[in-house]
């Protein structure tokens, strides 16, 4: 169980957030407290499961991955066993960048970075037409990438 979030933590979140790696001298000026104070509110954090990791925003660009794809997927079976299986599935390609499991017509959202659209072809035919225990799918192509991120407001408690 997490201790509750005071002002300080919701501060220190916030500032990770925009740069995980503001040393924590920095931290305590921005949020007021002593390095010693930062240090253990940001170990208590990550022990508790708040923060679950530090990590580098690479550019997609950089690396050749213009294009962005979503896929909605619809399973054959919901059964336990089947399911998990294509959750591992997914979850194992380093392509697909996130995986939800959804309500409503379909079963997954997935969405995959790729190179070009011949990489995507051949992922379908390995994820989803490999895959006995996929229906159907669709894809959607994003034209532009106007707004992607992982930091979560954070509200006073």
């Amino acid at each position: 169980m997490t201790s509750p979030l005071d002002g300080y933590d919701l501060k220190l979140l916030a500032a990770l957030q925009q740069d995980a790696r503001t040393p924590q001298n920095e931290l305590g000026d921005t949020v007021n407290l002593s390095t010693a104070a930062v240090n253990r509110r940001l170990k208590r954090l990550s022990e508790e499961g708040v923060i679950e990791r530090y990590t580098a925003v690479v550019s997609p660009d950089a690396l050749g991955y213009g294009l962005t794809i979503i896929a909605m997927v619809e399973v054959e079976s919901e059964q336990i066993d089947q399911l998990d299986a294509t959750r591992r599935a997914f979850a194992a390609c380093p392509h697909v960048q996130q995986c939800y499991y959804v309500a409503g017509e379909w079963d997954f959202v997935l969405l995959f970075v790729v190179q070009h659209m011949e990489q995507y072809n051949g992922l379908t035919r390995e994820l989803f037409f490999g895959n006995a225990n996929v229906k159907r799918f669709k894809t959607l192509v994003a034209m532009s990438r106007d707004k992607v991120g992982q930091a979560l407001p954070l509200l006073p408690g």
